[in-house]
């Protein structure tokens, strides 16, 4: 009799964590939810029912409610993030930079794989601009679709690992300020201090990654130059990260 009670109340519970479930995806607030348990004749006991004195049923706590809403929004979020897909698939690439950016997108959007993207370019203003992209940045904080359509075309930004305005020169004149700029970010750190020019020390692995041509690539990392008609120059450096043991 015992042990029929015991399944009886663990049966009850489950119940009722899955209604309390159904109420946290079915309203936004834990007003509206209240709101669905008082009846026309409840109306005027609206704060007893917070307290859990009246409704239909035993309401669930704010702090539960806030509490299990909170993890309900950060699984859909991880299940958004993992379901998502690659902002490539399903386009018509015949850029030769846009399908390296293909290639690679996978990697980068899932860690394996961080990817150092030199360009030069010129900008609307004919000025030449380049840079180094941390490209698994620029996934995360930017919709790569406009690229992979073609609507626009991928340049060097101020806010990028580092970026070079050359301005533009009339008869030995300068008419434009040079602007340079460098920052690290989540996935690498500038090392400025180099006589040699810039470094880049990968946070995961500490790997320190030399740009020059003229060196061997640090290890873990590939270089290879892109020619496409878009840019005046291309160089992807291709570091696989290996967690720091």
């Amino acid at each position: 009799m015992t042990s029929q009670i015991e399944l009886n109340q663990e049966a009850q519970s489950e119940i009722a964590n899955i209604v309390a479930d159904n109420a946290i995806s079915e309203f936004a607030t834990y007003e509206d939810y209240l709101d669905s348990q008082i009846t026309q004749q409840d109306l005027y006991y609206l704060d007893l029912v917070e307290l859990g004195y009246r409704g239909a049923g035993d309401p669930i706590k704010r702090s539960e409610f806030e509490s299990r809403k909170d993890v309900a929004e950060q699984a859909r979020i991880a299940k958004r993030n993992n379901n998502k897909i690659l902002s490539h698939t399903g386009k018509n690439i015949s850029s030769p930079f846009l399908s390296a950016l293909a290639e690679r997108e996978e990697g980068n959007r899932s860690g394996k794989l961080t990817s150092i993207i030199f360009l030069r370019v010129l900008n609307s203003k004919g000025q030449e601009i380049s840079g180094y992209i941390d490209y698994a940045s620029r996934l995360k904080n930017e919709n790569f679709d406009q690229y992979f359509n073609r609507n626009r075309v991928m340049m060097p930004k101020s806010t990028d690992l580092s970026f070079y305005n050359w301005g533009k020169y009339i008869l030995f004149y300068k008419t434009d300020t040079q602007i340079c700029t460098c920052n690290s970010t989540q996935n690498f750190q500038v090392v400025t201090d180099n006589e040699g020019g810039l470094l880049f020390k990968n946070k995961r692995d500490r790997k320190v990654i030399n740009v020059d041509p003229k060196v061997k690539p640090t290890e873990n990392t590939t270089r290879h130059e892109i020619i496409s008609p878009e840019y005046i120059q291309i160089v992807i450096y291709d570091h696989i990260t290996r967690r720091k043991s």
